[in-house]
C-alpha cells in the first residue's frame, strides 16, 4: 500500500467529511461478486480449514511502563509521525537492541 494514500483525521473531522462511497453498487452485488473480487485480489488470504487447525493463539507480550527522559527535539521529531511515536521509538531501540546483540554474537 502506498502511504500517500492514507490521510489521518480526527474523529470530528470525519464526522464532517462527505461520504463517497456509492451504496447503491455495493448493494446491488452479488454474492458471485463478492467471491470473484476477492479470488481477484491479489492480497487476499481466505483460511482454509487445514489453515485453521494449524492457527495458534499468540498474545502480544505486555509493555512495562517506564519514566524516560529524552531531549526535547527527539520527542518532537518522533510526534511529527502523527500518533504512534512511542511505537517507533520502541522500534528504534529494538533495532539498536538487536544489533548490539548480533555484534556480541559475532565477537
Amino acid at each position: 500500500m502506498k502511504r500517500g494514500h492514507i490521510t489521518r483525521v480526527s474523529a470530528a473531522q470525519m464526522r464532517r467529511m462527505k461520504d463517497k462511497t456509492d451504496w447503491a453498487r455495493v448493494r446491488a452485488l452479488t454474492d458471485e461478486d463478492i467471491r470473484r473480487a476477492v479470488a481477484d485480489d491479489p492480497d487476499t488470504f481466505i483460511p482454509d480449514a487445514d489453515w485453521w487447525k494449524r492457527a495458534k493463539v499468540v498474545l502480544p507480550a505486555n509493555k512495562r511502563r517506564v519514566s524516560l527522559r529524552l531531549d526535547p527535539d527527539v520527542v518532537t521529531w518522533f510526534q511529527r509521525g502523527g500518533r504512534g511515536y512511542q511505537t517507533r521509538i520502541n522500534a528504534v531501540l529494538r533495532a539498536f537492541m538487536n544489533a548490539r546483540r548480533n555484534e556480541r554474537k559475532r565477537a
